[in-house]
């Protein structure tokens, strides 16, 4: 079904712990709405959505009337409130399945946690079909169910998606009681992820909360950017901690309570702390500290330990879809981050000994 909200679809720079893939309609039934069947009624009232697609959003959970799940036959009623999670994935039959290796931290039934590599793109779009995550993720299940074919797979989904070029945990919904149960829990806020950032400068306070919307750079639209003001783009806020600072770069830790497309990046740019080596927003260049020979030098070889914005999606916790207990899964820092980290921290200690 489609959504009346505008959803971004970027195949190389995939939207950072993005709460947007799962987009919702909500509904309020007019006081004059004569009684009617809950699929009729959205089939009617959102655009582009048929008959069978709304009746399997409704089977599937992503349909809640007044905070409940119902059948298609449910016949509304003046004042209910109806809440339709949308699901932006590309079709299984149009998905290509290809081996590549997986990191698999987690499987079971309903859900999949996978460690996600630097330079692999999430979800297939216009124009880059392939080598994603889930043409991997089709060929992995195919092997579990040799007998199906690619349009038959156990439904499987994203509820949210991390950059091309960061690293770290992301959790893929194998039904659709898991996807409708996790895209809630992400759109409601209540997923607990933490990444690790090295940023640009010595961070002045040890932890601290921002609060900025993020929307579209008004002039180069491949960009995101902070609006403190609030007149554009949605509301993000980002809580983050100092875990260990070397002067002229600092480790943080970074919380979600929001995902919005480049959230983490867009946000340390914002308060003047652009992910080290990061091209987009301003972090691969010497932002802190002289630019004299020696320590350019040092500089342009950590740029090579690690090429790509040092950030990692260490942590995610939410309640199991079947369950209902809260389970968390966490992560060791990829080698390049934890290569250049080490080196920063030589270069701290080296800097303070010879003042």
């Amino acid at each position: 079904m489609s959504s009346d909200q505008p959803y971004d679809d970027q195949p190389e720079e995939q939207a950072e712990g993005s709460d947007t893939l799962y987009e919702r309609v909500s509904l309020i039934v007019d006081r004059g709405q004569e009684p009617m069947r809950l699929d009729k009624f959205l089939t009617a009232r959102i655009e582009g959505a048929s008959r069978n697609k709304v009746q399997q959003s409704i089977e599937s959970g992503r349909v809640l009337v007044n905070n409940k799940k119902v059948q298609a036959n449910h016949k509304i009623k003046p004042g209910e409130e109806i809440v339709v999670y949308s699901d932006k994935e590309v079709h299984a039959e149009e998905i290509i399945p290809e081996q590549m290796p997986l990191n698999i931290v987690y499987e079971d039934d309903e859900v999949m946690i996978v460690n996600k590599p630097v330079g692999l793109v999430v979800h297939p779009a216009s124009g880059n079909y392939t080598g994603t995550l889930v043409n991997g993720i089709a060929w992995y299940l195919l092997q579990q169910n040799s007998h199906l074919t690619t349009a038959e797979l156990p439904r499987y989904g994203l509820v949210h998606r991390i950059d091309k070029n960061t690293s770290g945990l992301m959790v893929l919904a194998k039904t659709g009681k898991a996807v409708a149960s996790l895209a809630r829990q992400f759109f409601d806020h209540t997923v607990h992820r933490q990444y690790v950032a090295l940023v640009w400068g010595d961070v002045e306070n040890d932890s601290g909360t921002i609060r900025a919307h993020v929307g579209r750079h008004r002039r180069f639209r491949k960009l995101f950017d902070a609006y403190p003001d609030g007149d554009y783009g949605k509301e993000a806020v980002s809580h983050y901690k100092v875990l260990e600072r070397f002067g002229y770069v600092t480790l943080v830790q970074c919380e979600l309570e929001t995902g919005r497309t480049h959230q983490i990046r867009v946000h340390m740019q914002h308060i003047g702390h652009p992910l080290f080596n990061d091209e987009l927003y301003g972090g691969d260049k010497i932002v802190k500290g002289t630019v004299f020979t020696k320590y350019r030098q040092f500089v342009e070889n950590a740029f090579a330990i690690c090429p790509r914005h040092a950030l990692h999606a260490k942590t995610i916790g939410f309640i199991h879809p079947k369950t209902r207990q809260e389970v968390r899964f966490d992560s060791e820092l990829p080698e390049d981050m934890r290569l250049v980290i080490e080196k920063w921290r030589d270069y701290s200690k080296a800097t303070r000994k010879s003042l």
